[in-house]
């Protein structure tokens, strides 16, 4: 529970002391750290090796230079040329999977959700990095391991880092239509919105094909009401009264809804937001981040939160997992995978996520620590969504099937069809079972 308040907590002591030296670190030291590091690094890369690698366009700026001067650091320090590419969400799937089906153009992707199974028996197995990593810096969270293990024990990419889906809301506005605290449950959830429309401070969330927005909130819709694509043996059983149930509560809160959200993607919201027209979205932080900087008032005003429980009764989230992959067609297999291990190393990470100001959350335990996540208690909610995410499949297996059902916005386009009046709750749920089964008997 988020309560309404503006409260700052001071940093952390003791062992925040060497984290927040490192956020410090001048280009200088980190490229120190570099040459050291690659000296004594298990992956020794390739003798003139290159890298093309492609990447989700920057939300956080700050991030983006702090993920460049690794980059730098690791070029200068190995040899290696490093060249990145920058695409959006919506972009990266198809253009990986053209690389994928060509065998050229690209060497790495950091993708999206479960972009690794999608593309097969095309990527290398990096066990020997996820193995490291775990045991220096305190485990892979579960959710980890769900995304990037295979049944075989393969790791098919390095889960990098995730972003939350959590709800941003401004302050007042919740206040104003009667709510102290954000709301425990659905129900609770739908009256706010009801009265957050009435006094024309709506909110609103993405019901169009935004990769990271609505796939995010719209299968926490899903499961919080017991619904699920497929289950433990990966049976398609979205069409259930639990789906309907979901459906139903949906159209009702779309109801409340600024209009246009069918056709948003996954920066039209942050968009409204800050632009005042929008008081309660789901979303990473990259709003709060941005207020800070360019509308202070808005960020002053405004908190965020889990999604509520449901019917289902415990949390049900999917969260943005952003995992690095590299194709098993490169030419320079160490050198990609030297650079996976040294951009999670906690000399470079914990500067990073600080850079990122919570839009980055980690799937290795002992970045807890990191005093990103109790300087503001605004960000604090950020730094547990790994632990609490689920993975695409639901109760399912993440392979290519579940990959492929996300990259279709299966469980999207339910939603969006039957909110719009397209379909009405048996056609939109019959529409989906046939596109998943469709995937699942391939």
């Amino acid at each position: 529970m988020s309560h309404f308040t503006t409260d700052r907590r001071s940093l952390l002591k003791g062992g925040a002391t060497l984290l927040a030296a490192a956020a410090t670190m001048s280009s200088d030291q980190l490229l120190g750290y570099a040459k050291a590091w690659a000296q004594t690094a298990q992956w020794k890369p390739e003798a003139g090796a290159k890298i093309n690698m492609m990447r989700w366009k920057r939300f956080v700026e700050a991030e983006d230079v702090a993920f460049m001067k690794i980059v730098d650091a690791f070029q200068k320090a190995t040899g290696v040329t490093i060249n990145v590419s920058n695409e959006s969400y919506d972009d990266l799937q198809p253009k990986a999977s053209v690389a994928a089906n060509t065998g050229q153009g690209l060497d790495m992707v950091w993708g999206l959700y479960s972009l690794p199974h999608l593309l097969g028996n095309k990527v290398t197995d990096v066990k020997d990095v996820a193995d490291y990593l775990g045991g220096k810096y305190g485990g892979w969270t579960q959710s980890a391991k769900d995304y990037c293990q295979t049944r075989d024990g393969k790791w098919v990419g390095i889960p990098i880092a995730a972003t939350g889906g959590l709800l941003n809301y401004r302050i007042a506005a919740c206040e104003k239509a009667g709510f102290k605290e954000f709301p425990k449950d659905t129900a609770g959830m739908l009256e706010m919105f009801k009265g957050l429309s009435k006094n024309g401070t709506p909110g609103g969330m993405a019901l169009g094909h935004a990769s990271g927005d609505a796939n995010g909130w719209l299968h926490w819709a899903l499961w919080a009401f017991g619904g699920n694509l497929v289950d433990e043996k990966d049976k398609v059983i979205v069409n259930s009264p639990e789906t309907a149930a979901s459906l139903e509560y949906i159209k009702q809160l779309y109801a409340t809804f600024i209009p246009g959200t069918v056709s948003w993607n996954d920066s039209s919201n942050n968009k409204a937001f800050l632009a005042g027209q929008l008081y309660c979205t789901n979303n990473g932080i990259s709003i709060y981040v941005s207020a800070k900087k360019e509308n202070p008032a808005i960020a002053e005003d405004m908190n965020h939160a889990y999604l509520p429980i449901g019917p289902m009764g415990k949390p049900a989230e999917l969260h943005l997992a952003f995992p690095m992959l590299i194709f098993n067609f490169t030419k320079s297999p160490q050198a990609c995978k030297a650079l996976t291990a040294f951009m999670l190393e906690a000399d470079q990470f914990n500067p990073w996520i600080e850079g990122a100001q919570g839009y980055l959350s980690h799937f290795l335990n002992a970045y807890d620590k990191n005093p990103i996540w109790t300087a503001d208690p605004k960000t604090t909610p950020y730094r547990d969504v790994a632990k609490r995410a689920r993975t695409p499949a639901g109760l399912g297996t993440l392979d290519e099937n579940a990959a492929a059902a996300i990259a279709d916005f299966i469980v999207v386009d339910m939603y969006a069809n039957y909110c719009t009046g397209r379909e009405d709750v048996k056609g939109a749920m019959a529409s989906a079972e046939r596109q998943a089964k469709r995937l699942y008997r391939a």
